[in-house]
């Protein structure tokens, strides 16, 4: 009896002191995440800055109805949607690439290259948007090295405005985004390829497959639930494909193009006339559409795989 009351108290102990582990990340995830939900009030007032809101201000849902009511409203949203889409759906249609790059980095039998080429392909995932821009400018503006290239060799007499044309501009982001965020994603998929029974591996080496077969009989099916998993919460966030990209990339030239959901609310709420409720309200909606796709996401997980991931 006082062996089990001893397992209860250190299980309980264990349980408590595992809590404390991760309650400042939860105390994290409210301050920043939960938290801010409080500025959604401004969605629902006639906020002009510096004045506090007060109960004249309240408007209820007029900025939600001037919304759909405005035409110009509708056509720039329906803009910014098509161009979140665009560039989200780019994203996901090329959600595969980092589960085989991931594959290939871990054939490569060299470690000390293997170890370079995933250091050099992680690193660009901690420096920020500004100085991915920095990096592009010096290499593709009309004064870059492309430029200086081309134009010495003779093949091209003026400059070429890769940063300031719109064409595929959509593609380019997602270039950008992959050369950022590729050794990092990978990450995920060599820690699951880590998790394979070298058991099945060695059988199959036995029974005289190649590499290859290894790789397309055991090491991704052995990965897939990782991939599934990771598109699921790609669909859930379809609409918040961030701003800092596309803010450091924009300009009077592409910004029919690049400007996207989060950043129309931005550049709304930062504007000369800085219409803060009308930002807010149009972030609101964004978040209710997520939840919904998040939920949806849920499902088909469920549906697929038999378990959810929430």
């Amino acid at each position: 009896m006082q062996k089990a009351e001893r397992r209860i108290n250190y299980k309980r102990r264990r349980s408590i002191r595992e809590f404390l582990y991760i309650l400042p990340f939860l105390i994290l995830v409210a301050l920043f995440s939960y938290f801010p939900l409080y500025g959604w009030i401004y969605a629902f007032h006639d906020y002009q800055p510096p004045f506090p809101i007060s109960s004249e201000t309240f408007v209820g849902f007029k900025w939600f109805n001037f919304i759909i009511s405005n035409p110009t409203r509708v056509k720039d949203i329906l803009r910014v949607l098509r161009n979140t889409f665009a560039m989200s759906g780019i994203s996901l249609l090329f959600s595969w690439f980092p589960m085989i790059f991931a594959v290939f980095l871990n054939e490569i039998r060299c470690k000390p290259y293997r170890k370079f080429v995933q250091t050099a392909t992680t690193l660009p995932n901690f420096i920020s948007w500004v100085l991915v821009f920095s990096i592009a400018f010096n290499v593709f503006s009309s004064t870059g090295a492309v430029n200086v290239v081309l134009q010495d060799l003779g093949l091209i007499s003026k400059p070429i405005a890769f940063l300031k044309s719109s064409d595929h501009v959509w593609f380019r982001m997602w270039l950008w985004l992959t050369w950022k965020n590729a050794g990092w994603a990978a990450i995920m998929y060599l820690a699951a390829i880590a998790g394979i029974d070298e058991q099945m591996i060695e059988a199959a080496k036995v029974d005289g497959a190649t590499r290859m077969q290894i790789i397309w009989k055991i090491t991704i099916p052995s990965i897939l639930p990782t991939f599934f998993v990771i598109v699921m919460l790609n669909i859930a966030s379809f609409l918040n494909n961030g701003m800092e990209q596309y803010y450091v990339f924009q300009n009077a030239f592409n910004k029919e193009y690049i400007e996207v959901l989060d950043l129309y609310v931005y550049n709304i709420a930062t504007s000369g006339t800085g219409n803060y409720p009308l930002s807010t309200a149009i972030s609101i909606l964004k978040s209710v559409v997520s939840v919904a796709l998040l939920a949806g996401a849920n499902g088909i997980s469920k549906l697929i795989r038999g378990e959810g991931f929430i």
